[in-house]
């Protein structure tokens, strides 16, 4: 036998074993099972290294610990919200919490998400009016700046923001930035030079341990967050860079969902932050300290939970909150996602809600950003066009908010997209918001957003050309795995 025939053979066991090990080891749900099939049997090689690179698990792994958490006084709190709801003994403040105590409730067991109903929200659409305002709060920061971003990039705004938080580290504020390294592949230490030798902290979210080989590539952080002082917490869908601004010509305008949050669910916030940062840091972990938990009383009455979930997870909070959000339904049901690349079940609820005279309206963009994800994007349209949904084809730009509102009066708005990736594989965080008033102005945003769209008829998605059909039929069958 020759080396090439061994080496073929060794290829095909290989091939077989990690087939095997797919399907009754793994135990992925059925899609992701045969996506990975398809993979194996069609790229033998190849397929094997994707395997490597895109294939592992984090669900067994403890990957967020910190031991000085319980100093932050959660686990009482949660405790007693979980036995008041348990006996129907929660003084709600607002309809919007009471009218969704179940989902509450879910939370706050699977993702031990506490319920605070002393927040002020504002809502930024527009990247400049996010960007001037959070430039303004790091100006007027006096203790500690805590910055996460999935994307910075080394273009006019990455440069300036980092100035100014170069310039907050000199006056001998703690200043600490963590990027995703996929995200802000971009980036090198030269970028970050000034900024640490003024005392700001930099780490990297699952960092290659080789170069240009990282085995846990496929699992993102994707979280955006910023903290200042413990009192003011940004959350959304804006990254740094100048295309959130709306000056990338590919792009055009970027239209975008973030929230600026004061009051007690910015300490959920900020716990959110330090389990990254501990994760991502060997040298410099976050210990506790009462200041970056400071017990004041809040500004405003918004009822919210702050949600995560990750690979390291065994449920998919955020994905089964949108899910109790559809089911709760009895009007309307508005989404506006980049990506709509539903599971079977989200899939479902949806057509459901839509075929039982529920209004569902979806808001997609009309270009990629990622091309197979998009081809994706319209075939699982084709499903909600079928069911009697409204979708609405964004065409001022770029659309990339994740929002879902339900009867104008509870509303979910984070990192999450509707897509198999953001529910299984990234790193996440949405505020799930329990206020009629935050409601109504997402949905006024929508309705502005209706202006420069256009409606997606089922005729003319009948019309689409069979090479694009082909194309969308691939990549359904790999979205499990995009």
């Amino acid at each position: 036998m020759d080396v090439i025939t061994i080496f073929l053979g060794l290829i095909t066991v290989v091939n077989i074993l990690l087939a095997l090990l797919v399907i009754f080891w793994e135990r992925r749900d059925a899609g992701a099972s045969w996506a990975w099939l398809l993979v194996l049997f069609f790229l033998p090689v190849a397929g094997f290294c994707l395997y490597l690179l895109f294939g592992k698990s984090l669900r067994k792994h403890r990957l967020f610990e910190w031991e000085d958490r319980e100093k932050i006084g959660i686990e009482p709190i949660l405790k007693k919200q979980l036995e008041q709801l348990a006996f129907n003994e929660f003084e709600f403040r607002n309809k919007s919490t009471y009218d969704n105590q179940d989902l509450i409730y879910m939370h706050l067991r699977g993702n031990e998400s506490v319920l605070t109903e002393n927040n002020h929200v504002d809502i930024f659409t527009d990247g400049k009016q996010k960007f001037d305002r959070l430039f303004k709060d790091i100006e007027e920061a006096k203790n500690h700046i805590h910055i996460q971003y999935y994307i910075i990039k080394k273009d006019n705004l990455g440069k300036a923001f980092i100035r100014l938080l170069t310039k907050k580290a000199k006056e001998g504020l703690t200043v600490r930035i963590l990027y995703d390294e996929l995200g802000s592949r971009s980036l090198t230490k030269r970028f970050f030079k000034e900024f640490r030798e003024a005392g700001g902290q930099v780490e990297v979210f699952f960092p290659s341990k080789l170069p240009l080989l990282n085995l846990r590539i496929n699992f993102r952080n994707h979280r955006k967050l910023v903290i200042i002082d413990g009192e003011i917490g940004y959350l959304g869908g804006f990254n740094v860079g100048d295309e959130y601004l709306g000056i990338n010509p590919k792009f055009g305008y970027w239209r975008d969902t973030h929230l600026r949050i004061r009051g007690s669910a910015v300490l959920a916030i900020q716990t959110r932050f330090i389990l990254d940062w501990n994760q991502a840091s060997n040298t410099q972990d976050i210990s506790y300290q009462a200041h970056l938990f400071p017990r004041k009383k809040g500004t405003g009455s918004t009822g919210m939970q702050i949600v995560t979930s990750g690979p390291d997870s065994e449920w998919e909070q955020i994905k089964n909150g949108y899910i109790k959000l559809i089911l709760s339904a009895k009007k309307s049901i508005i989404i506006q996602t980049p990506y709509f690349i539903p599971d079977a079940s989200l899939l479902d609820a949806l057509r459901i809600a839509s075929i039982s005279g529920i209004k569902v309206s979806i808001m997609i963009p009309n270009k990629p950003d990622h091309i197979f994800v998009y081809w994706a994007t319209l075939s699982y349209i084709g499903a909600m066009l079928d069911a009697g949904a409204v979708v609405y084809i964004y065409d001022n730009g770029f659309i990339h908010s994740k929002t879902i509102v339900v009867d104008s009066e509870v509303s979910s708005v984070g990192t999450a997209n509707i897509d198999v990736r953001s529910f299984k594989l990234n790193f996440e965080v949405n505020a799930f918001i329990y206020d009629e008033e935050i409601a109504v102005k997402l949905t006024e945003a929508f309705l502005d957003d209706i202006k420069v769209s256009r409606i997606l008829t089922h005729s003319e998605y009948g019309k689409r050309s069979l090479w694009i059909r082909i194309k969308e039929s691939i990549s359904r069958l790999l979205s499990p795995i995009l």
